[in-house]
């Protein structure tokens, strides 16, 4: 067993490999390493170990894409002039402030998930936004975020010793032990192909709305923190856009599995 190396392992996870001998150390697995147990049907599979198990998965989980869509594509939502009206509202609120919002149909979790507001009468948005620790395996999700708070305010509540929550704390140690100056704080750069992924680095002394501005959008903001003395492979480019020298360690950090699920979702 993986959790507690006493007893003999009797299941592995479907979705992280561990294994477990019994139910208390599979909860601990999940708990630890905030794993849903739920194998990765979009995980990657090199062409010497697909087989023919691999190649009904593939068509059984294509199988699903399809009635998912089809779903979607008849729900009443959908067609419901209110909601369309909203989502219109939304991206022309956006668009006034240069940000490109692109929003998904609704059978996709991020339309689902989206809590995203904008407030006429004091004229700026209130996001929905995820914040995802990938150091530790951790992510967490925002509702009402106001748009003119800065980004260092913002991760106050989980990365700082003094402010953070002591549940949180214990789980960010790596965070909340590192100094504020190796902090870095990351988006994905949308509309790229997989094999070209790269992030812009935010400013968190700048407000969400600035940093947003200029950049695309898919129904909400995902930022990732990461930590500039800790080895990583998230591709980082310059402020001009330019791609980072090829020998740089600095300019990289580590994509989550469960930030992997998304693109697949919002792909």
């Amino acid at each position: 067993c993986e959790t507690c190396s006493k007893e003999e392992a009797k299941y592995r996870c479907p979705r992280c490999m561990k294994y477990s001998c019994s139910l208390l150390c599979v909860k601990k697995h999940k708990l630890a390493l905030s794993c849903n147990g739920v194998r990765d049907k979009t995980a990657f599979v090199s062409v010497n170990e697909f087989t023919d198990l691999n190649l009904l998965s593939d068509y059984r989980f294509l199988e699903d894409v399809g009635r998912t869509a089809d779903a979607a594509a008849r729900h009443c939502i959908v067609h419901s002039p209110a909601t369309k009206r909203l989502l219109y509202f939304l991206r022309n609120k956006a668009r006034g402030c240069n940000i490109e919002l692109k929003t998904l149909p609704v059978g996709f979790t991020k339309r689902r998930e989206n809590s995203t507001t904008f407030n006429s009468m004091e004229n700026k948005f209130y996001w929905h936004l995820k914040l995802i620790f990938p150091h530790c395996h951790a992510e967490y999700t925002l509702k009402g975020v106001p748009d003119d708070k800065t980004l260092a305010d913002i991760l106050k509540p989980y990365i700082d010793p003094v402010e953070s929550d002591p549940v949180v704390c214990q789980r960010l140690k790596i965070y909340t032990a590192s100094p504020q100056s190796d902090v870095r704080i990351l988006m994905k750069i949308e509309n790229r192909s997989r094999n070209s992924v790269r992030y812009n680095e935010l400013d968190a002394s700048r407000s969400l709305l600035d940093n947003l501005k200029g950049k695309v959008i898919i129904e909400y903001p995902t930022l990732f923190v990461v930590l500039k003395t800790l080895k990583n492979d998230m591709v980082v480019l310059g402020p001009d856009g330019s791609e980072p020298a090829e020998n740089s360690d600095s300019e990289s950090s580590s994509l989550s599995s469960a930030e992997e699920g998304e693109i697949q979702d919002s792909s």
